[in-house]
């Protein structure tokens, strides 16, 4: 057994509870969105994202689990964008040239592929001996 599988990623419980209410506002959020229910929706982006956020800087001495809750934080911001545009009706407005509101969602969702992407490229191939939660 080497190194690295003898080592624990041990959660506290009270982050592990919080994790777990995030994924219950995350479905709340989006089952929101499919019946359009834009109170709800809306309401539901504050904890869904604020969550998401407290997660990212809880795990923030682990590179690896910081770069995938940053991802996370965004991923869930270009969701939220999109839903909102949606629920106001402006989705479908061109922006400029052939670019929709809707679309201008891609921002945030191309900002978390970039995270990810500089830390497997990048990072993780540099720190070979860090340990990495994937």
């Amino acid at each position: 057994m080497n190194k690295e599988e003898k080592e624990l990623y041990n959660i506290p419980f009270a982050y592990r509870k919080m994790e777990n209410l995030h994924i219950v506002f995350w479905l709340f959020k989006d089952i929101a969105w499919c019946m359009f229910w834009k109170p709800l929706g809306i309401a539901m982006i504050i904890p869904t994202l604020t969550i998401s956020i407290i997660i990212a800087w809880r795990t923030r001495k682990i590179f690896s689990e910081l770069c995938h809750n940053l991802a996370i934080s965004v991923w869930i911001s270009a969701n939220s964008f999109w839903m909102c545009s949606e629920f106001f009706g402006v989705d479908t407005h061109v922006v400029f040239g052939t670019v929709t509101v809707k679309e201008l969602a891609m921002i945030p969702f191309i900002t978390g592929v970039l995270i990810l992407a500089y830390f497997y490229l990048i990072y993780k191939p540099r720190h070979k001996e860090e340990p990495a939660t994937l």
